[in-house]
């Protein structure tokens, strides 16, 4: 058989086997969120319609005489939770001190009522009737305001700093820290750089045993195919967490996380045979995170696709 003949019979049969998103998961849902394995994750800004249930998880789905189906809960309605950028946004100023902000709107309104009613921005300031006096309270004013912001803010950095990841009083719920978030990026990157080197050892110590079963069957049919997939390009764009939670001595945080990649098959003389080493496709998933509860690192547990 010539090489042309081969190369068009390998990129036949890769096209009747369904390549595309051939990146880790292989554009399925996968794996385990322990006890939410069979619950819909809560809907984020970048997720706002349904996810898809798990096509494949080790976790038994519920009984017929607990749901009416493995894939209640669904279609569930569920609140947009608010987004975080890059993992690192912070609330405004007015959110994390509302009682500052309304005393500094107390402030001014009582200043420019001061100021229609003719009394003068403070109720007169030396009879509130020239114009220097009007400058004189309002750059009082301002730096009485600069001063207050600047040292609440200190003090908000300093407990963030303190923060630790710790579990508040909604149903055993936890609020990831900026550390978490950073290492869920990572993780999203260190995952797909050893799928594309084919690296096993690296992706076994980046997931649960059963999500590096899943890579290590998929990238065993790929080369049983004589095909090779490479991902390359990989961009975290935004993130927003869905939920957090800890159960049985672990922590699991569901993240929905859009990214951007080059994603290509190739055959074993390194000819495409599917996907574009130059255009870039855009990707939002739910990855799901796990780590023994209040030590040890991240890794995945499952990624779920957005509707």
């Amino acid at each position: 058989m010539s090489r042309f003949r081969f190369v068009a019979l390998t990129a036949a049969l890769l096209c009747a086997f369904g390549t595309a998103d051939a990146r880790p998961g292989g554009g399925a849902s996968l794996g385990s969120r322990g006890s939410h394995t069979w619950s819909a994750p809560p809907r984020t800004s970048i997720t706002p319609s349904w996810t898809r249930p798990m096509d494949r998880s080790m976790t038994p789905a519920p009984s017929p005489n607990t749901f009416a189906s493995p894939n209640a809960g669904f279609n569930t309605p569920r609140p947009v939770t608010p987004p975080f950028n890059n993992y690192g946004a912070r609330p405004s100023f007015a959110a994390r001190h509302p009682f500052m902000t309304g005393v500094a709107g107390g402030f001014l309104g009582a200043g420019l009522f001061g100021m229609l009613s003719g009394h003068g921005f403070f109720g007169g300031f030396g009879g509130g009737t020239s114009f220097f006096g009007f400058l004189l309270q309002a750059l009082l004013f301002g730096w009485l305001i600069t001063f207050l912001i600047r040292r609440f803010t200190r003090t908000s950095r300093t407990e963030t700093a303190n923060t630790a990841f710790t579990p508040s009083s909604n149903n055993g719920a936890y609020t990831p820290t900026n550390d978490d978030y950073n290492a869920f990026q990572q993780l999203l990157l260190d995952v797909q750089s050893a799928w594309s080197a084919q690296n096993m050892r690296a992706l076994s110590n980046r997931a649960t045993p059963e999500m590096a079963s899943y890579f290590n069957e998929q990238l065993s049919e790929l080369a049983s195919r004589g095909a090779r997939n490479i991902v390359s390009n990989v961009q975290f764009q935004r993130g927003d967490l869905s939920e957090a939670w800890r159960e049985n001595g672990l922590t699991y945080a569901t993240v929905a996380m859009r990214y951007s990649l080059t994603d290509v098959t190739t055959d074993s003389f390194g000819n495409v045979i599917d996907g574009s080493s130059t255009e870039l496709q855009t990707v939002t998933e739910l990855w799901t995170f796990v780590r023994a509860d209040g030590r040890g690192n991240w890794i995945l547990s499952a990624i779920q696709q957005a509707g």
